[in-house]
């Protein structure tokens, strides 16, 4: 199986109204329970835009430096993804279609190079 992001950023996405968030809200929930269903979803979260940047972090002299607030520099937020794990490009591409026409707004899909970490919650830090 193969590791895929399927993404799309908050600037992609015109305004709606409170009922058609709504609606793509209950569309969205209903392909992320097949997803789980089928046993394809890693993780799933939505909702980000600027307004949920709570800061920056670039090296500088061997040393982190934290910023309030989103990159300033930044012109397009994360608004939204889904990590899946399927066996090809061709079931990731199945699953960011049924995401795009459900939403109606463009998706991007990554391909992980290599199986990634999970955090395992039973383990206490």
């Amino acid at each position: 199986m193969t590791e895929y992001l399927i993404s799309f950023n908050d600037e992609w996405v015109g305004e709606h109204t409170e009922d058609q968030s709504a609606a793509k809200g209950v569309a969205a929930r209903a392909i992320v329970r097949e997803m789980q269903e089928q046993g394809v979803l890693i993780f799933t979260n939505g909702g980000l835009d600027a307004d949920t940047a709570i800061f920056s972090v670039v090296a500088e002299d061997g040393k982190p430096v934290f910023t309030d607030g989103p990159f300033v520099e930044t012109k397009e937020h994360l608004g939204g993804f889904c990590a899946i794990d399927v066996p090809d490009d061709e079931t990731a591409r199945y699953w960011a279609g049924r995401l795009a026409v459900a939403l109606e707004w463009p998706q991007e899909v990554h391909r992980f190079r290599g199986r990634g970490m999970a955090h395992d919650p039973a383990e206490k830090a």
